[in-house]
């Protein structure tokens, strides 16, 4: 197989995962007796687009999958979606709403019917993109929340739970969206903080005798009010507890309470308490036995138990009316400026009402207890450890959950009417109507709140209630990969349920990731302007375009010409192409255990120089090792087995073809810094450090094997014979076993890579890079004294003939003074790599003005003509380096402190690279004064 001359991703890719999904390479593991692993896809909302947080995720689970997949597990990565009731109503509403149709027009069953030919035509738009990443999912088993295996699990949860009593219908106060007409979580609350007002209001006392003036930020809510309160500690008004305030308007009498939620330094110290209109006014009424009185419609308008001239107004045009009235009736005091967080739908911006409405609601301490005894015994664990507290906290201060949503697309509460509103839940209709004796019943309109199915997720995709084989073998699950938003709506929940159905954890970990932001540290987000589309990184865009998808649908002209302007500004071109593999080692990088991500495109340019390299590179040894004999079988890295590519069972390996007995020490070094990096890539996999495992394979390529074992072993060719055959071998099993190494983070490049070299190298047992063992390491150490001797010594004679600024075409003889063996042995490496003319190993330097290297106990000097006056300064910079060195080791072994609490082998480690400054500065100074 030849290679194109230049790495050229978009076919490549193309190609790829075409092959891989039509041969079924991500299909779910089935052989019984092999290890389990299975990652759940967080089901991404089916109207969603791929943005840089779903990437950075899914490339992270992408490499898990296929790093257990090639090590031999029975692995599954199970995809899917979530009908995302508030999301898609949305969606399908505005497009009614441009053919002036409303959703009440066409009723709830043909809407619904609207809503799926939605689905079918565009809801698939985010999982395409996942396959433009290379994820590797079972794509056979791709479910979605709201089709009829999951609908069932729904709906035989929701009735098992209600017939526990954990379900129960009352009127709760709940988040409420005007526009949308339904309760949201509070993940759907955006709280901002903007300007307002706070405004004191005089409320008469009943007896005659003053006022009580109250400091609240919303005055229409005052309609409401059933009690002023203040802090039982404020001295100012403890002769004033137990009686009784005229509420101004609404002119009834309330009640003056005494309770700590009340803070005497805010306002005047004084509070209105409206239960039906504030949380925290709530739980305040709760405790005092206060009545609510709901003053707003669902569309928050002043109701019929507001005064009569006030019903069917706004509720921000009754605010107006409220405080014009007051200021009339001489109770206004005041309206101050004043900063405040304003909660709105994420969905509608509007402000969000707290509401008191008749919803369904769970149950959850008693589930929260078993979800925090699993963490407190290990069978559930967060990485990194700290996200644990979160979790707990939320844990416990738990309240019931409030279940139901006034939309239509969703599933449907299994909850019946009888015209004398009793309730009767059942699996379906007809068992309702058995429960109430045939009676006529009229089924609940609401919906389930989305994140109710969600929470399912780890055991209806596995086939729950049937017990199946999935869910005997796959589950608990081996990790959950997410970000920390969701641990409160998600994960926490999936907990609870999960273990209270199967009686098992749904994961055996959390791996929490860290938050994608611009390179500045800035959330991306469209009203800054900074979003990047993963897929624009993949395959480029241009400037005009970008400025287009950066500004379109926003209403501020000044905010769309700044952004655009920002735009032009750092991507004067627009963005090139980067592929998806250099994408998708950018995201590994960047995988820290930190709370943040810093996104750089520098970055994700210097990963496409990386792939660059390794392409080069493969061509290079692909021109060289074109000719051999193929091997026998057996690769390198495998800790001494190969594996079958039809049922990845161990077998045994065969030898390199040469035996170990042609290696060269520059062989055995590339071997062993081979099994340095496939140990601490497992371990970046292994501990969910990806940012170390990318570094590892980094390093290895680009420092070590192309930057010195392929010009060391182009030496070594040159020789011929054994060694030359030896070296091509070692090259071919060495490139061979890291594309493997690589092929979970870097899949595309190194399928095609591994396609031309495996067969060279005598690894190819299957048709496809996927199908190939993960690389394993020795254990066995081999001494790396020999190469690292002589890296630093082509190094200083690299670094002498910078400082004497020779050319790198002029060739110059090489005298050196050391290990007399050694040096005959490095001599042909050096005059390679060194730009030498000869490298001539001597028992002593003769004395000369040429320019001197010492290498510890090495002494190098080039044989050329000098300028005394350069040598002599290059000496002194030397010098005063060596100095600054030594003052700096003796300082810290004069420390007292670092001596007595630093170990042993890191005191021993100053004292020798003092006496090794010390000795190398005696020789220089010896140099200087030849010189002089």
């Amino acid at each position: 197989m030849e290679l194109a001359k230049a790495f050229e991703p978009h076919d490549i890719e193309k190609r790829w995962y075409a092959a891989w999904e039509g041969a079924g390479h991500f299909q779910m593991g089935a052989d019984e007796g092999r290890a389990p692993y299975c990652i759940l896809l967080p089901p991404p909302n089916v109207t969603g687009t791929l943005h840089m947080g779903h990437a950075f995720q899914h490339t992270l689970m992408d490499a898990l999958s296929r790093y257990h997949r090639m090590d031999g597990d029975n692995t599954l990565w199970q995809p899917g979606t979530d009908h995302a009731g508030i999301a898609t109503q949305i969606v399908v509403e505005r497009q009614l709403d441009a053919q002036q149709v409303s959703r009440h027009d066409l009723g709830r069953e043909r809407f619904l019917e609207k809503v799926w030919e939605w689905k079918e035509h565009s809801g698939s738009t985010i999982t395409r993109q996942m396959r433009r990443l290379g994820t590797s999912p079972a794509w056979e088993r791709e479910r979605f929340t709201m089709d009829e295996g999951l609908s069932k699990a729904v709906t035989e949860v929701f009735v098992r739970l209600y017939h526990e009593g954990l379900i129960y219908r009352g009127k709760r106060l709940v988040n409420w969206d005007p526009v949308l007409g339904t309760a949201v979580s509070d993940l759907e609350v955006v709280s901002t903080e903007e300007d307002g007002f706070i405004w004191e209001i005089n409320y008469p006392l009943e007896d005659g005798s003053g006022f009580l003036t109250v400091a609240t930020t919303r005055p229409e809510t005052m309609l409401g009010d059933t009690a002023v309160a203040v802090n039982p500690a404020d001295e100012r008004y403890a002769h004033l507890l137990g009686k009784t305030v005229r509420l101004p308007i609404a002119l009834r009498s309330i009640p003056v309470i005494a309770d700590d939620y009340v803070d005497q330094a805010f306002g005047t110290g004084v509070v209105k308490i409206t239960p039906a209109h504030d949380f925290n006014d709530w739980q305040v009424g709760q405790r005092h036995k206060l009545v609510a009185i709901n003053i707003l419609t669902l569309d928050a308008k002043i109701n019929d138990l507001g005064p009569t001239e006030y019903q069917g107004l706004d509720r921000y045009v009754a605010r107006q009316k409220i405080l014009d009235e007051l200021q009339a009736q001489g109770l206004l005091v005041s309206a101050k400026p004043h900063k405040l967080m304003i909660p709105r739908g994420d969905r509608t911006h509007a402000v969000i009402e707290p509401m008191l409405t008749d919803q369904w609601f769970m149950s959850m301490e008693d589930l929260a207890k078993r979800a925090l005894s699993v963490v407190d015994s290990g069978e559930l664990r967060f990485v990194p450890e700290n996200w644990t507290t979160t979790y707990r906290q939320w844990l416990e201060n738990i309240q019931d959950w409030c279940i139901s949503r006034q939309l239509w697309w969703g599933h449907r509460i299994p909850a019946w009417y009888d015209e004398d509103g009793n309730i009767y839940v059942a699996a379906s209709e007809a068992e309702a109507k058995k429960q109430a004796g045939g009676r006529a019943l009229r089924r609940d309109d609401d919906v389930l709140d989305t994140w109710f199915s969600s929470a399912l997720w780890p055991f209806s995709t596995l086939g729950w209630p049937q017990d199946t084989w999935e869910l005997k073998h796959y589950l608990p699950t081996s990790v959950l990969v997410t970000g920390f938003d969701i641990i409160f709506f998600w994960v926490a929940r999936m907990v609870m349920m999960t273990l209270h159905f199967t009686g098992k954890v749904p994961f055996k970990e959390v791996y929490v990731t860290g938050l994608v932001r611009d390179s500045h540290g800035n959330k991306m987000s469209k009203s800054k302007g900074n979003v990047l589309d993963p897929i624009d990184l993949i395959d480029g865009i241009g400037i005009d375009a970008l400025v287009a998808k950066r500004t379109t649908g926003l209403m501020n002209p000044k905010q769309a010409q700044s952004i655009e302007k920002a735009t032009r500004r750092e991507f004067t071109d627009g963005i090139q192409s980067y592929g998806t593999d250099a994408l998708r080692f950018t995201f590994a990088s960047l995988a820290t255990h930190g709370r943040d991500i810093k996104f750089d495109l520098q970055r994700c340019e210097g990963y496409r120089n990386f792939c660059n390299k390794l392409w080069n590179a493969t061509r290079f040894v692909l021109m060289n090792c074109t000719d051999l004999p193929s091997p026998a079988g057996g690769r390198v890295g495998d800790e001494g087995a190969t594996v079958d590519s039809a049922s990845r069972v161990p077998s045994p390996p065969a030898p390199l073809p040469e035996g170990e007995g042609s290696l060269t020490f520059v062989d055995r070094w590339i071997l062993a810094r081979l099994d340095q990096a496939t140990r601490e890539v497992r371990a970046g996999f292994d501990q969910y450090r990806f940012d170390m495992a990318a570094r590892a394979i980094y390093e290895f390529v680009w420092d070590e094997y192309c930057d010195w074992y392929l010009e060391l072993a182009k030496v070594q060719i040159a020789q011929g014979g054994e060694v030359a055959a030896s070296t091509r071998h070692t090259l071919l099993a060495v490139l061979e076993t890291v594309l493997r190494l690589a092929h979970p983070v870097i899949p595309f490049i190194t399928e095609e890579l591994w396609q031309a070299v495996a067969p060279l190298a005598g690894a190819k047992s299957g048709d496809s890079i996927m199908l190939a063992p993960y690389p394993r390491a020795s254990g066995q150490a081999e001494s790396q004294t020999d190469l690292i001797q002589l890296k630093a010594l082509i190094n200083a004679v690299r670094n002498l003939r910078g400082e004497m600024n020779l050319s790198p075409a002029q060739k110059a003889p090489l005298f050196i003074e050391g290990d007399a063996v050694r040096a005959e042995l490095f001599a042909p490496y050096m005059a390679a790599m060194a730009r030498l003319s000869e490298v001539k190993p001597m028992s002593h330097l003769p004395d000369s003005d040429a320019p001197v290297a010492i290498e510890g106990d090495w002494r190098l000097m080039l044989h050329i003509e000098v300028d005394r006056v350069a040598e002599g300064a290059r000496l002194e910079k030397e010098i005063a380096r060596l100095e600054g060195e030594i003052r700096k080791a003796e300082a810290k072994l004069n420390n007292s402190s670092f001596v007595d609490k630093a170990p042993a082998a890191v005191v021993e480690q100053e004292k020798k690279r003092l006496a090794e400054f010390a000795a190398t500065l005696e020789k220089i100074r010896a140099q200087r004064k030849r010189l002089e």
